[in-house]
């Protein structure tokens, strides 16, 4: 078998560099007497994100605390292109009206 062939057959690959994956983390204190229009809004919110970045979101909310929220995006590349979608739907959306008084939506990046 001459060089090529084995080179051609063998475990040679090459390595070609992978974007970074970033992970985000949005947490919020929730409003307790809007507490279900902001759970509708929030899935509307998943969903348009996943439309415009193919980025499927969930929403957890802590055990003890059920009026603190978290929506957990994994796996973003293309990082401006997902900031600028996701805060373009939460604007949409109005969230920042299903707010406890005096909070704000946080956002956390993540490089995994």
């Amino acid at each position: 078998m001459s060089t090529l062939s084995r080179f051609l057959a063998g475990p040679n690959t090459i390595s070609l560099p992978t974007a970074m994956a970033y992970s985000y983390y949005v947490y919020y204190r929730v409003d307790p007497d809007r507490s279900e229009a902001c759970e509708t809004a929030v899935l509307h919110l998943l969903d348009a994100v996943k439309q415009a970045t193919g980025i499927a979101g969930r929403l957890l909310k802590k055990r003890a605390e059920p009026l603190l929220w978290m929506e957990v995006y994994e796996s973003v590349r293309e990082d401006a292109k997902f900031e600028s979608e996701l805060a373009a739907a939460a604007g949409r959306l109005q969230l920042g009206d299903f707010l406890k008084d005096g909070t704000t939506r946080r956002i956390e990046c993540f490089e995994a």
